[in-house]
């Protein structure tokens, strides 16, 4: 008789049998090598979340090592089941989040930003956008905590700029009010 495997989904990923789990399913090498900054934002995320580690898998919780070129920047991006808590090992960073969409219509959104240095920490709110800067002349690089195992990231000018198919033009130009020329500039950027 042929025995039964039962395999059950919990947040989108399957569940191992208990029975073939083993130290590999909580074991990440490498963090502490440097990610390849060479690209045009001068920055490298390295994620420790369910997909690499299914350890992870119900814990609420991921991990991810930021590295920046001088001047790299984690672009404008957000969390849409996390929120980040940043630490500086290296470098000087200047971040921030921008609050969306008040309930008050005479209320702007706020930004709020902050210079880190080694040993500051900074929260990034879930859902919010938020972005890292380094305004050093060297390296840095960040650890930071996701409070789900899989945070997901959406980054704005990637997604808004780069879809395909892209988005109308009649609805972009209106939305950023600017004219077709700069919105088919942004485009080209990201193809």
């Amino acid at each position: 008789m042929a025995s039964v495997v039962l395999a059950f989904f919990v947040n989108g990923k399957i569940c191992k049998d208990p029975n073939m789990v083993s130290a590999d399913d909580f074991f990440f090498p490498g963090l502490n090598m440097p990610g390849n900054t060479s690209n045009a934002q001068g920055s490298r995320v390295t994620p420790v979340n369910v997909n690499p580690l299914p350890g992870l898998n119900t814990l609420g919780i991921s991990l991810v090592r930021i590295d920046y070129a001088p001047y790299g920047l984690n672009p404008p991006h957000t969390h849409p089941r996390a929120t980040e808590v940043l630490v500086v090992v290296e470098g000087t960073l200047f971040v921030g989040f921008v609050t969306s969409n008040p309930t008050d219509p005479n209320v702007k959104n706020k930004l709020f930003t902050k210079t880190l240095y080694p040993g500051d920490v900074f929260v990034f709110p879930e859902g919010l956008i938020h972005f890292q800067f380094n305004v050093g002349k060297t390296n840095a690089f960040v650890f930071a905590g996701l409070s789900s195992q899989n945070p997901g990231v959406i980054t704005i000018a990637n997604a808004i700029f780069g879809s395909n198919p892209s988005i109308s033009l009649d609805v972009l130009t209106k939305a950023f009010q600017v004219d077709t020329k700069m919105i088919k500039y942004l485009q080209a950027q990201f193809k």
